[in-house]
């Protein structure tokens, strides 16, 4: 059985979901440290001047975990992330087939983080064609504090004999103590797959919704091109 396991990100990019795609239990990793203005509380969409960013207001500190960061809701990002859609995407193909779920989205009250990352990710996730997906927060799970440790025991406690990661793991991690624990590790190889935009040249590493407002139906397939 395949895990992956991921922080949950803000309106995520497409190989994001490719991870999801590709295993048989994702893990939102929402027990470890924030770290703030990464992709954790922004993302990228796709405008007339170029790529703009939709950033997330949070109130932390810096140990916090990410199930820990409460939302600044002092400020109206809700309005002003719905407002982006819909001055750059409303003339996409598939505008309408999508945009009353973010209306409902950005419009309730959030008072963390994760769970409105988590909340769009399920929305994306089938949107996306991608049914039946298990999803499980490492925080319901238990495991030790070092990096590769509490990859091996989310793993090991949830049946996985691979891990599948991200390509900047192999730089950190442990990979003979996942063998040690018979877990086989593949390191993901994600080449992002050119589609059709509005605004003139391809715009890459956008979030997935980008994909989604432009191509509809036929997301997934172009989604799994870059695997």
């Amino acid at each position: 059985m395949i895990v992956s396991i991921h922080q949950p990100q803000y309106l995520p990019w497409l190989g994001y979901f490719s991870k999801i795609e590709q295993s048989d239990v994702f893990v939102f990793l929402d027990n470890v440290q924030f770290k703030k203005n990464e992709w954790q509380n922004r993302n990228r969409i796709k405008t007339s001047d170029g790529w703009q960013w939709l950033s997330v207001p949070v109130i932390h500190n810096f140990t916090q975990k990410i199930s820990e960061v409460e939302i600044n809701n002092t400020v109206q990002w809700g309005r002003k992330h719905l407002n982006a859609l819909v001055t750059h995407y409303s003339k996409t193909p598939f505008f309408k087939d999508h945009i009353g779920f973010f209306e409902q989205a950005f419009t309730q009250e959030w008072t963390y983080l994760a769970d409105i990352n988590i909340h769009v990710i399920h929305y994306l996730t089938g949107a996306l064609g991608l049914l039946d997906k298990k999803f499980i927060l490492a925080s319901e799970l238990e495991s030790r504090d070092g990096s590769t440790e509490r990859l091996i025991d989310i793993c090991k406690q949830l049946g996985g004999d691979v891990y599948l990661s991200g390509k900047d793991g192999v730089k950190y991690l442990e990979t003979e103590l996942f063998e040690e624990g018979g877990i086989q590790v593949i390191f993901q190889d994600y080449h992002h797959p050119p589609y059709k935009q509005l605004y003139g040249d391809f715009e890459p590493f956008l979030s997935v919704i980008d994909l989604l407002f432009n191509c509809g139906p036929d997301s997934l397939s172009i989604l799994k091109k870059g695997e």
